[in-house]
């Protein structure tokens, strides 16, 4: 974190990258998740002083909208003071001013506390690992996802649900697509892939389909460990899929006229029941 005053000696770009590294840090430090080292420490002014003197250098930023000078000002006059949305807002409206999407600038931010690890290499390099939590055993297998933007959503719930693992098909998209990486939102790097065919998944544990015509999601009776396949968004699951899933086909109901969820969305849905499951009957 810099001093404010420092950020006057700045150009502008300068001046408006560092401010919306600022508030990402101040974000995560009020989550109490700060990485080592970037913790608040000025000791001149508290925390909440710090991020008002902050949004008061961005309102003096000549390409910030008036509709968000007014949003800025309206926080930091209001009773109490909101040091997390301030600091988000913020840095939203600066990524609007630099013309970046929030995703590319985003850093992880759980609510939960991840541990953390320091180790100094033979280079004397100090590198910090966040080891995450997961479902041991919990699994799914993407098969032929075409959309960039679809296989970066299954990895941003597969990592925020507690997925051990994903596995892609042979001829599933790039998971490092540039549209794959900002749906991911950092999800891509913290969460362990793999590709593999299906005759390459383990024997040793079940594997079953998210697919229609199977058993009903709130009657299956979920594995607690196992495999999980999806299939492709323009034609579902394979029928060499559906031969290898020996736990069977587990089913979303539904009742629209179109009666069809996009691959994503019904893969979260899927996860939440299965680890709902899991905490509740293992």
């Amino acid at each position: 974190m810099i001093e404010p005053q420092k950020l006057f000696q700045l150009s502008g770009g300068q001046k408006r990258r560092k401010l919306a590294l600022s508030f990402g840090a101040l974000e995560r430090d009020i989550a109490g998740i700060a990485e080592a080292g970037s913790e608040y420490s000025f000791k001149s002014m508290t925390r909440a002083q710090y991020v008002k003197e902050l949004v008061k250098v961005l309102l003096k930023d000549p390409k910030l909208s008036p509709e968000a000078a007014r949003e800025l000002e309206s926080l930091l006059t209001a009773e109490p003071f909101d040091e997390l949305r301030t600091c988000n807002i913020a840095r939203n409206h600066l990524l609007t001013i630099i013309g970046t999407f929030p995703a590319e600038w985003d850093l992880i931010i759980a609510p939960h506390k991840t541990q953390q690890t320091s180790q100094v290499d033979k280079t004397g390099t100090n590198t910090l690992t966040m080891s995450r939590s997961f479902y041991p055993g919990v699994f799914a297998y993407a098969e032929d996802i075409r959309s960039p933007f679809n296989l970066g959503s299954i990895f941003r719930t597969a990592e925020g649900l507690g997925a051990e693992k994903l596995y892609l098909s042979p001829f599933c998209c790039d998971p490092m697509h540039p549209r794959a990486v900002r749906s991911g939102m950092g999800c891509i790097e913290t969460l362990a892939w793999e590709r593999k065919s299906l005759d390459e998944l383990p024997d040793d544990i079940p594997v079953f389909t998210l697919e229609t015509g199977g058993t009903p999601i709130d009657e299956f009776k979920f594995p607690e460990s196992g495999i999980c396949i999806i299939g492709s968004e323009e034609l579902g699951v394979s029928p060499e899929a559906l031969k290898r899933a020996s736990y069977g086909t587990v089913t979303i109901p539904m009742k629209g006229l179109k009666a069809s969820l996009n691959v994503g969305v019904a893969f979260g849905i899927l996860m939440q029941k299965w680890i709902e499951y899991i905490n509740e009957n293992y």
